[in-house]
């Protein structure tokens, strides 16, 4: 997480913050508190899709060489990866052993501080980089940054004012309850007026996979407050890569 530092204004604070936690991108570090927090959570999404971009760059670029389908796809995942540091993976793995080994409270939270993975981890993460690489031999390109940035809309609703965190430090402390109770709503509803065209002929298609994400990245972050007691770093991490894959699969289907 980047160090905190004093000076410059809350929107440019947060979208800096937005940039720095949740992609490589090499910005100079700018405030770090709970204001900058806000809006740096509330404009996840839009690092995200400009993550797809990214990934949709290779996965055309690969296609367009002539690579098998899913060779392309999966060197289009990587790249997703690497642009995050495999940060959400790593949160993936860690949420899905500490909710595995059936204890809650401090008891889960010490499993997931754990440095290896277990072998739900293990699971979890193999599952979901190959139906996301799978999902992209099937999808048309532009559904790629819609899925991306649906997969980022776990963070606003995760971090909305309400939702606790599980510890009094790391990320999730700095980060949860800073996104006020409308502000989810309100970027869902833009993500989805952006994916009208992710699928050429299907305009419902695009805003119902937004809305796939969004039912499973909702109950799941219900469950992790449940068990842990609140959000953490690594519940970010598990939601928006659940939000991603379900968002990706949703516009594969009919």
């Amino acid at each position: 997480m980047p160090e905190p530092a004093r000076g410059g204004g809350t929107l440019s604070a947060g979208l800096r913050l937005a940039f720095t936690t949740l992609t490589v991108l090499p910005l100079r570090a700018g405030r770090v508190d709970r204001p900058a927090a806000a809006v740096a959570m509330s404009v996840a999404p839009l690092p995200g899709a400009l993550l797809g971009l990214a990934v949709a760059a290779v996965l055309a670029g690969f296609q367009w060489a002539g690579a098998p389908p899913l060779v392309a796809a999966g060197l289009a995942v990587g790249t997703g990866v690497l642009l995050t540091r495999g940060l959400h993976l790593d949160g993936l793995a860690d949420t899905v052993d500490a909710l595995g080994s059936y204890r809650r409270g401090d008891a889960a939270l010490a499993v997931m501080k754990q440095p290896d993975i277990g072998p739900f981890g293990v699971a979890a993460l193999v599952l979901v980089l190959l139906v996301q690489a799978a999902a992209l031999t099937a999808v048309p390109i532009w559904t790629v940054p819609v899925a991306w940035a649906a997969g980022r809309l776990a963070v606003p609703l995760a971090c909305r004012r309400g939702v606790p965190a599980a510890r009094p430090d790391g990320l999730g402390a700095l980060v949860a309850g800073t996104v006020p109770r409308a502000v989810p709503a309100v970027v869902a509803v833009l993500v989805a007026v952006a994916a009208v065209p992710a699928v050429p002929g299907r305009p419902w298609q695009g805003p119902a996979a937004v809305a796939a994400a969004l039912l499973v990245v909702l109950p799941l972050v219900r469950h992790a407050v449940r068990r842990f007691g609140g959000i953490t770093g690594d519940v970010l991490g598990a939601a928006v890569e659940a939000g991603t894959t379900v968002a990706l699969v949703a516009s594969t289907l009919g």
